[in-house]
């Protein structure tokens, strides 16, 4: 926001210099980004945070001042003439969608004399960045500057019907744009129309076919309220970006409107003459009024750490537009209209830390501190990200959006269609993912392109599964990319869940995955899917353009953090010695090692301690035979006693006859 010091000047007396004018609003969160001089003047150029727009006009700024130095704010009076007949017969509004447009106002002004603005008016628009046009659409621009509510002036003469409809385009309408473009309108947008065509979007820009010219001489100043989510897409989708549409983003004064609309009347009379029509007309409502806010004193030393006298806190209160009343150690006050940051406690302490001035606030002030207590979620992603790091794995940070090659890669949590998104992020990746795994496919690519052969990455972020009726869900997903083989992998992410849950055991079972290849898996914990492992096929690899075929995971944190168990538990080092088995079956090829480890565990019983898979084995004579040797390691200890060798032998002896029984399992 660029602001003229001498149009500053109109609002309030600036006794201070400008070094210290510009020192103190930074202080207060208007930071200063520089000075120039524009034909005498000084221009000012400040940075506004998007929770401030009542900032983006001088009388905003002007108040800012006011505050801090404690001096009188003169703002105009706005009350125009009106002489003219009343404006319900020159013009009508229609307001078709409310939800877009919440209150639209009108007012008419005949006989004016376009032409140039004054010698006044054109420097203040120049020390602010804008150029003249004509005394009407200078007029219009002023106020924005001066307030920042944005208006618009029609040519009311050349309006089919000389009336405003507010609606949606139809489909396939078009606006030809006062900047001379013609743009597509899309249904979702807010159209300003006449009795036949499209005229102007609402909070955006006007068109050229009703634009004030030269052979004006009659007006509809419009004034508005707008969606501040439907101008901002509308102006992303369109790439139009206006001063109007950067304000209506944020959202201006909402009952500011008819000030903006009298004032801009006001100035247009002195500066193109006319006759005021009068009354006005407005259709919509009013926004709700703001609610009470109650600060408690006590609170301005526990947060800030020093004491600031009631008497000061009930003048910047008061400074800042509102009317503080005082009770029992509190101070009640109801936020101004253009104040739409101030909603809690919180904000009425940081409006009289920034006003009081942070640099009151001594380096030592004692501030009481109380630990962040973390969520049982925050302590499992805490967890699973050490545990991956210690693995040797890099955490990834991929965008959330990605184009249509990616979702049909694969998307095994809905059959759904994914979310799109107006207008592409990054590219032409517009889709909202439904997995992480191809975006980490993608990273992990550029890092094999770059001369990383060492790109172990995981993400742990949400995804988007869109449900006919109904808000998408957001499952957080853990999703990890290695070079490693399948077992070691697999081995990653036991030891990932044990560290979660205690002592709960991964069940490995078949899964087929478009991406994935034969050699890939549904991860159960318990009753639950938790997720897929695999390796990516060599098609996907090939579309990818990697050397080296990554092996791929991802799972549902949800299901992890049912089962977590958070708080340590001590279990005492064994003081018995452990009994260990080398075990070689020969089994058929289509016997899975969790079927294996199933019949083993049942057969054993308590006493089996620790169950490893080894390797398995295939040669030609095997295959022939349709048969393959799974290798594996038991460790049987007893409790408080030391286990016999007669013991641990009946134990094996009982597992091998269940293998043999279930699984047709030799001994190799």
């Amino acid at each position: 926001m660029i602001v003229s010091w001498n149009w500053l000047k109109q609002y309030v007396p600036l006794r201070m210099s400008v070094e210290e004018l510009t020192r103190r609003l930074t202080m207060a969160g208007l930071n200063h980004e520089e000075t120039f001089e524009v034909d005498g003047d000084l221009a000012i150029d400040l940075e506004v945070t998007s929770n401030r727009p009542d900032c983006l006009g001088h009388i905003g700024v002007a108040r800012e001042v006011a505050a801090l130095w404690d001096l009188e704010l003169t703002l105009p009076a706005a009350r125009p003439p009106e002489e003219g007949p009343p404006v319900e017969e020159l013009t009508s509004v229609e307001l078709a969608c409310p939800e877009l447009c919440p209150l639209y106002t009108a007012r008419v002004i005949q006989g004016v004399k376009v032409g140039e603005s004054p010698a006044w008016l054109r420097r203040r628009l120049k020390t602010a960045g804008i150029s003249s046009v004509n005394n009407v659409v200078d007029a219009t621009n002023y106020v924005m500057l001066e307030c920042g509510q944005p208006l618009h002036a029609f040519d009311l003469d050349r309006l089919e019907g000389q009336r405003i409809v507010v609606r949606r385009p139809h489909q396939g309408e078009t606006l030809l744009a006062i900047n001379h473009r013609t743009y597509e309108l899309e249904p979702w947008m807010c159209a300003i129309a006449d009795a036949r065509r499209v005229v102007g979007l609402g909070g955006v820009m006007g068109g050229a076919e009703t634009e004030v010219s030269p052979q004006t001489t009659n007006l509809l100043i419009e004034a508005a309220r707008f969606d501040p989510v439907t101008i901002r897409n509308t102006a992303r989708r369109l790439n139009l970006h206006s001063p109007s549409s950067y304000r209506f983003e944020r959202g201006p004064d909402p009952r500011g409107v008819d000030w903006a609309s009298r004032r801009c009347c006001e100035l247009i009379l002195e500066v193109a003459g006319g006759t005021l029509a009068r009354g006005v007309i407005a259709v919509g409502e009013e926004p709700p009024p703001q609610p009470k806010i109650t600060l408690r004193l006590s609170q301005l030393p526990r947060v800030l750490g020093i004491e600031v006298p009631q008497q000061t806190v009930v003048r910047i209160l008061r400074a800042l537009g509102m009317e503080p009343k005082l009770q029992n150690g509190t101070v009640q006050v109801v936020a101004p209209s253009w104040r739409r940051d101030l909603e809690r406690e919180i904000d009425l302490v940081e409006e009289v830390a920034r006003l009081h001035g942070y640099d009151k606030i001594p380096e030592d002030a004692s501030v009481p501190l109380a630990p962040v207590r973390t969520s049982p979620q925050e302590q499992v992603i805490q967890r699973v990200q050490q545990v991956l790091v210690a693995a040797g794995f890099h955490e990834a940070l991929t965008p959330s959006v990605v184009d249509e090659s990616h979702w049909r890669w694969w998307h095994p949590w809905t059959s759904e269609d994914p979310l799109c998104t107006q207008t592409p992020v990054l590219g032409r990746a517009r889709l909202l993912r439904q997995t992480l795994v191809p975006s980490l496919l993608d990273c992990y690519a550029t890092n094999e392109k770059l001369g990383n052969e060492q790109a172990e990455l995981f993400e742990v972020a949400r995804v988007y599964l869109p449900q006919p009726g109904s808000l998408p869900q957001e499952p957080l997903l853990l999703a990890l990319v290695s070079q490693r083989d399948y077992a070691s992998v697999l081995g990653v992410l036991q030891g990932l869940v044990h560290c979660v849950t205690g002592q709960q055991e991964l069940t490995v079972r078949p899964a087929g995955q478009v991406v994935l290849s034969s050699r890939s898996a549904q991860l159960w914990l318990g009753q639950e899917l938790l997720g897929y492992l695999g390796q990516v096929t060599p098609e996907a690899a090939k579309a990818l353009d990697v050397r080296r075929v990554p092996v791929v995971a991802e799972l549902r944190l949800e299901v992890l953090l049912q089962q977590a168990r958070l708080v340590p538990r001590y279990t005492p080092v064994p003081d018995t010695p452990a009994m260990r088995y080398d075990v070689n079956y020969v089994v058929p090829s289509r016997t899975t090692w969790a079927q294996i480890k199933q019949v083993v565990q049942q057969a054993a019983g308590e006493l089996l301690e620790r169950l490893q898979y080894r390797e398995t084995y295939l040669n030609q004579q095997l295959a022939q035979q349709g048969r393959k040797k799974v290798l594996f390691s038991l460790w049987f200890r007893a409790p408080g006693r030391t286990l016999t060798h007669d013991e641990a032998n009946r134990l094996k002896a009982q597992i091998d006859q269940a293998a043999f029984r279930e699984l047709q399992a030799q001994l190799g």
